[in-house]
């Protein structure tokens, strides 16, 4: 009874004492913190007493007691005023105000890139990780309501602003639902309208992210896909092939297309469209998918201005394609020259 008194006594004292214990000199300016995870409340306050933010250690520990803030301390980077009284300095570290951390996932990125910039925000091993995200990849597809197979495709590509030491399934939990945010009511509708599964969809945007050079011409790659699947043609998709041979090749040979004949995700042997996306899309591409241009163009070849150029029949794509090669002949004579 009476050390709550006590206690009392000193609140009444210390509480309008310490809204004035900032360093005053120092007001304005601010400094980052970091508190390790796993720090002692001793070990914090050693740094504020380090970097000059508490000059009275014993009075702030009696006060961040009775505030009960000595066993709620949160790991993490802070930026503090360099005049913080006590009450500030409590506040911020007890509620987590801490510096986020931005990480940004490119457009038409797969889990497998994903994997170093998850474990560098998280602190996770990149073995943990990717056993996260790939693994783990269909029972996380169902716990988080996504098409699967598993994660691919389903992760949007953004730039999210994390806290440092966010675990690795937050993450992921993040980004689905980024994912999911998408999906509009009037984007439902229009996916009914276009008798394609969601799944089919975020496919085919994760081929037309893939294969753009620039958004303008999402929606006319996305019709040429569209075109081919309908007329039941191969899809012959580069970027399929390459995901089947398990990442980018500077040239994909045709010995490299045949050495993957059998894989589900070689559209130059397997009909229609692979089993699963190929990468994350973006805004551009989904939308694509969704709303493909209307077009009779059936083929295309990368184009001289970092696009592509497109054509109704094989005889027009033919003439491209020897346009697309004598190009890229000239130019590795002028790198050659040169």
């Amino acid at each position: 009874m009476r050390i709550a008194r006590l206690m009392g006594a000193f609140a009444l004292v210390a509480l309008p004492f310490t809204a004035a214990c900032g360093n005053d000199e120092a007001a304005g300016e601010s400094m980052e913190l970091v508190v390790p995870r796993g720090a002692s409340f001793g070990e914090w306050l050693d740094t504020l007493v380090a970097r000059d933010l508490v000059g009275s250690p014993k009075l702030f520990t009696l006060y961040a007691r009775a505030k009960g803030a000595d066993r709620q301390i949160r790991s993490g980077r802070y930026r503090v005023d360099a005049g913080a009284s006590w009450a500030e300095l409590v506040d911020v570290f007890t509620e987590g105000r801490i510096i986020p951390t931005a990480v940004t996932i490119p457009e038409g990125w797969t889990l497998k890139q994903m994997v170093p910039r998850v474990a560098e925000v998280t602190g996770a091993s990149e073995d943990d990780v990717s056993a996260l995200l790939m693994q783990s990849g269909d029972s996380l597809a169902l716990k988080l309501d996504l098409p699967g197979p598993g994660l691919e495709g389903y992760l949007f590509p953004d730039t999210y602003l994390f806290a440092e030491g966010v675990s690795p399934l937050r993450v992921v939990e993040t980004m689905a639902e980024a994912y999911q945010g998408f999906w509009t009511d009037t984007r439902r509708d229009l996916l009914e309208s276009t008798g394609r599964s969601e799944l089919e969809v975020v496919t085919l945007a994760s081929i037309v992210q893939a294969e753009a050079g620039n958004e303008e011409e999402m929606p006319i790659i996305a019709s040429v896909y569209s075109n081919r699947l309908e007329l039941g043609w191969l899809l012959q998709a580069d970027p399929t092939v390459l995901y089947a041979l398990g990442g980018p090749r500077d040239r994909l040979l045709f010995a490299a297309i045949d050495s993957v004949a059998d894989n589900p995700y070689n559209t130059y042997t397997q009909p229609g469209l692979p089993p699963g996306p190929i990468g994350s899309p973006g805004l551009r591409a989904l939308e694509a998918a969704l709303n493909p241009a209307e077009t009779d163009y059936m083929f295309f070849v990368a184009g001289p201005d970092g696009g592509h150029v497109f054509s109704r029949t094989l005889a027009e794509h033919n003439r491209a394609v020897a346009d697309y090669r004598e190009r890229r002949a000239a130019q590795r004579g002028q790198d050659r020259d040169g």
